[in-house]
């Protein structure tokens, strides 16, 4: 064997492949360099490979969208504006999302068991009087119009329903028409920030919430001077506290929940019944005492002269809307709700031939119940005994079941199908409603006088029990108008699938447990797989579902699967009160609604109904983020774009925003 010299060894195979691969290493490892230090973005990635999302290459691009702002504040038209560029200025780095406050309990270990007391001053600006805020990427500094404050006085605003012009042109109103949605001209739209109440706090945690909240956070004593005496509310230094009564139940809401059950055993709360509509629900306690049996009630209530009834049933985390029967139909579908409950809520049901309780009668599930607590149930009055009979003769005409009187609750039980109805005499009243009326048809539609008919397949009366009816397609699936007609089971399934992994991402990577989520927002819900996601996840919150008009009408999904859902027109305000949500979720909105509405005029309307301190997460196609994040900005919001899992090169993106506490 010839044996191997220093030239010979340098030759081999082996020792040539080791010296290529290392000069190819080097190579690569030089020119990733140069390239990450050239001007690109460089990815920062969460350790979980399987749910990785990074800050977007795009995150701080510039937009000018003065004109945009310029739009909404003034009639004038579009028209290209200067931008004004300042030196670049040394930015420090955003604060981190995750940071948790608390107090060092008597073991050494950080526990989140306080009295909320004021703002952290990373989520507090002074907005002053500026009129434009900075902007751009970290080599260019922007200035772009911001929004401006609104006067104090609109601090509880609901634009829909405080349009004093609209309601002064009313024609009538001896129907409740003044607490209907009378919305602004076009022109007129909030072109503002709707500021909070002096001394506005972080809100107490649920389930703290649910007995107490802070005096400076609604301050309004009228309900204490007028239901004081019945339990519903009291003052206590800076406090209200809730003692849990009602004007029928000043002993107590679970008290009262259990003669309900005790009367009624099939009602079964938590398991045959899971969603309550509540009508005139004062701050509602009874809702609020359900939700620990597992029921979901939707609280509604006009904003009449207790007008912040339901401003104190949200800010104590529970259910709420303001909603009023009167002209036209509630915004639910048709068989919601498996229990309807009024409890002195002051509607006349009889009046204009029961065309206010044939509207219950449309939102009552098949086999439902309807309980009415008041007067004329158990006073022996003249007039009081007249109102019964007229209320008893109308629910024998609605085929309705008189189940229980006792004390002062009557209990009410729907047919399962219309065969009470065809059995009638001829002529009966109230009629059945025509076979091409829909009954889910519910956007600005008249009340009618005439009784849903009930599918004749039996959809809607035979729900799962809770819980297992969230995880089980309902049969109304097949009924909906929806532009799939095969395969609806599996679209359900596969958006579940969906967004359980994505809300099991978002826990991992932006630590989602450390939010105080208690009232959230979908306002694109779909079947509502985010709503299941959450609750799959353990999160101790309600989702409030908002199916848009522009497309399918999901509600009655919704609603057979035990979720709360609304329609609603997104080019429209919403109705509720200022500072209601702690989370807002739009995926797929924006790409959708930019066809019909001014993408600042629903990014101004989630300003007024999110929270300071709360969090909005958009997921939208890449051409509406640029245009997103500078309206957020422009609102004091903070914002960043973000890819989502299928990473940078993907159609779409996550804009995640904190609103922030603005302040004169």
């Amino acid at each position: 064997m010839k044996p191997l010299t220093n030239t010979n060894l340098f030759k081999t195979p082996l020792i040539l492949k080791i010296t290529a691969f290392t000069l190819i290493s080097i190579t690569f490892f030089y020119l990733g360099k140069h390239w990450s230090n050239g001007g690109y973005q460089q990815l920062l990635f969460f350790s979980t490979p399987e749910n990785s999302i990074s800050i977007s290459p795009n995150n701080d691009r510039s937009f000018n969208i003065t004109p945009l702002i310029s739009l909404n504040q003034s009639d004038q038209p579009l028209t290209d504006q200067a931008t004004t560029i300042s030196p670049h200025t040394e930015e420090s780095p955003p604060p981190d999302p995750n940071r948790t406050f608390g107090i060092i309990d008597s073991d050494g270990k950080m526990s989140d068991d306080f009295e909320a007391g004021e703002f952290d001053p990373d989520i507090v600006e002074n907005w002053g009087n500026r009129s434009e805020i900075e902007s751009g990427s970290e080599d260019l500094r922007l200035w772009a119009k911001k929004y401006e404050l609104c006067p104090v006085s609109m601090r509880e605003y609901i634009p829909c329903l405080d349009n004093v012009e609209a309601i002064k042109r009313l024609k009538s109103t001896e129907k409740g028409e003044r607490f209907e949605r009378h919305c602004p001209e076009k022109g007129n739209e909030l072109n503002c920030l709707v500021p909070p109440p002096e001394g506005y706090r972080p809100p107490i945690p649920w389930p703290r919430s649910r007995d107490e909240v802070w005096y400076s956070n609604v301050p309004h004593s009228r309900l204490v001077e007028d239901k004081g005496g019945q339990n519903w509310i009291s003052k206590a230094k800076d406090k209200f506290t809730f003692p849990g009564g009602g004007t029928q139940f000043i002993h107590g809401a679970d008290k009262y929940l259990d003669q309900i059950s005790e009367m009624v055993p099939d009602i079964a709360f938590g398991n045959h019944t899971r969603v309550v509509l509540d009508v005139g629900c004062g701050v509602a306690s009874f809702g609020a005492y359900l939700l620990s049996r597992n029921v979901m009630t939707m609280s509604i209530a006009p904003k009449d002269v207790h007008e912040n009834q339901i401003q104190f049933a949200l800010e104590r985390g529970v259910p709420a809307m303001v909603a009023a029967f009167a002209t036209h139909r509630l915004l639910y579908p048709s068989q919601a709700f498996e229990l309807i409950h009024c409890s002195r809520c002051r509607i006349n049901w009889t009046r204009d031939d029961g065309i206010l309780l044939l509207e219950v009668n449309r939102m009552l599930r098949a086999g439902g119940y309807f309980a009415w607590a008041a007067q004329p149930v158990y006073k022996h009055e003249q007039v009081l005994e007249e109102q019964w009979e007229e209320m008893f003769n109308l629910t024998t005409r609605l085929c309705w079941e008189l189940v229980k009187k006792e004390g002062y609750i009557a209990i009410w039980r729907k047919p399962l199908n219309n065969s009470c109805y065809l059995s009638r005499e001829t002529g009966a009243k109230p009629h059945l409603c025509d076979s091409d009326d829909d009954p889910d048809n519910v956007w600005y539609v008249d009340l009618k006088a005439c009784i849903s008919r009930l599918p004749e397949n039996g959809y809607g009366a035979n729900v799962s029990m809770w819980p297992s009816r969230l995880n089980t397609p309902p049969d109304r699936l097949q009924s909906i108008q929806y532009e799939s007609f095969i395969a609806r089971k599996e679209l359900l399934k596969a958006e579940d699938k969906f967004w359980s992994e994505t809300i099991a991402g978002y826990v991992r990577a932006w630590r989602w447990k450390k939010f105080k989520l208690r009232n959230v927002m979908d306002m694109k819900a779909g079947f509502g797989g985010f709503a299941a996601a959450l609750i799959e996840q353990g999160f101790d919150c309600w989702v409030l579902n908002v199916v848009p008009v522009s497309g399918s009408n999901t509600l009655p999904v919704l609603y057979d699967r035990g979720l709360l859902g609304v329609m609603h027109d997104w080019c429209e305000p919403f109705d509720t009160y200022p500072r209601t949500y702690d989370l807002l979720h739009a995926a797929g909105l924006f790409s959708v609604e930019r066809k019909r509405c001014n993408m600042s005029t629903i990014m101004l309307e989630m300003d007024r109904i999110l929270r300071p301190g709360g969090r909005a997460y958009i997921r939208d196609s890449l051409d509406v983020m640029d245009e997103l994040q500078q309206i957020a900005k422009a609102m004091g919001w903070q914002a960043t774009v973000r890819d989502t899992s299928e990473g940078p090169h993907a159609s779409y993106r996550i804009l995640t925003c904190d609103k922030h506490l603005l302040r004169p």
